[in-house]
C-alpha cells in the first residue's frame, strides 16, 4: 500500500496537496514536468494506447501544451478539477504511464481515476498498483465518498484493472456514446470509502 496518511481535513475536507512523491512498493508517483515530454510522448502518441479512450494520439506539440495546463496541477482545491500525476519505477527513474483523479462533486464527495500505461511496462501490476494509490489519495487524504472509473468494454484489460482494485461493476451502458466513429459499450465501476477502508486494512468490504 501506498504511504499516504489519512488528512485532517477529513471528513470536512476542502482541498488535497500530497507529499510528493507518493510512493508505493515499487513507484514514485509524482507531478508531471518539461523534462517528461519524450516519456509522455512515447506512449501517448501510440495508436493502440488511444484506441479506447477520448483523446487522439498525441503529438510533441499537444504534450507540451498538455503540461502547460491540463496538467500542471499538483493539487485539488475544487470540485471540477483533476489531478494527473506521472508514474515513475522507482527503480530505474522511467516515467512508465500516468494516472488521474478527478474531483466530480463536493457535495456528493464524488470522484473518479482513470490510467495509461506504456504498452513495455504492461503486464507487471504497475497500473494496479498506481490506481490503487490514487484510491487512498481520494479516499484518505481528499475524504471521498465515492470514487468511480469509467471503461470502454472493449479495454478488457482496464476492466480487469478495475476488478483487481475490488471495485464493482455497477453498469453496462450498451453503445451509450460514438466514441471514434464507433458506438463504444461503456462498464461503470465504483468504490465506497468503507469499501476501500475494509481494502486497504485486509478485511472483506460489506457490499451495499
Amino acid at each position: 500500500m501506498p504511504t499516504v496518511q489519512p488528512s485532517a481535513l477529513h471528513p470536512e475536507y476542502s482541498a488535497l496537496h500530497p507529499d510528493y512523491p507518493v510512493r508505493t512498493e515499487r513507484l514514485l508517483l509524482r507531478p508531471l514536468t518539461g523534462d517528461d515530454v519524450e516519456e509522455l510522448f512515447a506512449y501517448r502518441s501510440l495508436p493502440a494506447v488511444c484506441r479506447y479512450v477520448p483523446f487522439e494520439p498525441m503529438t510533441r506539440d499537444v504534450v507540451v501544451q498538455r503540461l502547460a495546463t491540463q496538467w500542471a496541477n499538483t493539487g485539488l482545491t475544487d470540485e471540477g478539477q483533476a489531478l494527473t500525476l506521472g508514474v515513475e519505477v522507482a527503480a530505474t527513474g522511467r516515467l512508465i504511464g500516468d494516472v488521474v483523479l478527478f474531483w466530480r462533486s463536493r457535495v456528493h464527495r464524488g470522484g473518479e481515476i482513470g490510467y495509461v500505461v506504456h504498452p513495455d511496462a504492461a503486464g507487471q501490476g504497475f497500473a494496479t498498483e498506481a490506481a490503487r494509490a490514487l484510491l487512498a489519495l481520494g479516499f484518505d487524504q481528499l475524504g471521498l465518498h465515492r470514487i468511480v472509473a469509467r471503461v470502454d468494454e472493449r479495454n478488457e484489460a482496464s476492466a480487469r484493472l478495475a476488478r483487481r482494485l475490488g471495485m464493482r461493476q455497477e453498469a453496462r451502458l450498451v453503445r451509450s456514446e460514438l466514441l471514434k466513429g464507433e458506438w463504444s459499450t461503456e462498464l461503470d465501476f465504483a468504490m465506497l470509502a468503507d469499501e476501500w477502508a475494509a481494502y486497504r486494512d485486509g478485511r472483506t468490504p460489506a457490499r451495499p
